[in-house]
């Protein structure tokens, strides 16, 4: 189904045990815990599964939520789901060549696109511009 695809074992022994809840098992990093919340330099975040492009930090804002808030993700890098879980519809994100729960978009983000990508912070690998 995607293409880069892993045994539940690799997995578990590429990810830490929490990269592994929130992004094998979709999971949720607890708010504020996460240095990438507050990342400010130019560059770009990664997915922590397989090391696609996700996001550019140019689209990345504070939201207040405690997770990185994004406006727009790289092109073709996210794929959605109906997640109805908790009793509540949102939208779950993940990435589209491994799989794996990145967070949930929200249409209550800024201008101009009124999105938030909503991510949980151990779902990423962020690497500066200038390296």
């Amino acid at each position: 189904m995607f293409p880069v695809t892993h045994t539940e074992e690799e997995w578990r022994h590429i990810l830490t045990d929490e990269q592994y809840a929130v992004m094998r098992e979709h999971g949720t990093e607890r708010p504020g815990s996460c240095a990438l919340n507050h990342e400010k330099r130019a560059g770009t975040f990664y997915c922590a599964g397989c090391g696609q492009a996700l996001f550019a930090s140019h689209g990345k804002f504070e939201s207040g939520t405690g997770w990185p808030s994004f406006q727009v993700p790289e092109p073709g890098a996210i794929g959605t789901t109906e997640d109805r879980s908790y009793g509540m519809h949102r939208t779950e994100v993940h990435c589209s060549r491994c799989g794996s729960h990145l967070g949930h978009v929200f249409p209550d983000g800024p201008p101009p696109t009124g999105l938030r990508y909503c991510i949980n912070g151990v779902a990423l690998d962020f690497k500066p511009q200038d390296e």
